[in-house]
């Protein structure tokens, strides 16, 4: 059976069937606007994946003098850094800082293997 666009609540997801129904116009909206999503999703693991290849880096340095693999105080400055950076650009600040403390934590996993694999700095150019 076919509904149309009136039979939905508001946020309810429409079915593969169910598309015949809806305006072409905001389905060419939709897909408009989920490419540009795709774009963003994109863009934020490429830009993910260089944030690492430098904290890699780090990593090998710290390895390299001995220093420890979390840097809390920097942490700390980030975390209220990037609040400030989400608040002027209208995100969530708590989820932003959500965010990043799942990204330090990763980075202190990487710091840790490469202190422990004894690597240190001559791993740090690759």
């Amino acid at each position: 059976m076919t509904h149309s666009t009136s039979d939905h609540t508001a946020g309810q997801p429409v079915t593969p069937g169910e598309t015949e129904a809806i305006d072409p116009a905001v389905l060419d909206e939709l897909t408009r606007l989920r490419d540009s999503i795709d774009n963003i999703d994109a863009a934020v693991v490429h830009m993910l994946a260089e944030r690492f290849k430098c904290t890699q880096q780090v990593g090998h340095l710290k390895a390299a003098h001995r220093l420890p693999p979390a840097d809390p105080a920097r942490e700390a400055r980030q975390i209220t850094r990037l609040r400030q950076l989400a608040e002027s650009a209208k995100l969530d600040p708590g989820f932003a800082e959500k965010l990043l403390n799942f990204i330090i934590a990763e980075v202190i996993r990487h710091h840790e293997t490469i202190a422990r694999s004894g690597k240190g700095s001559e791993g740090a150019l690759r």
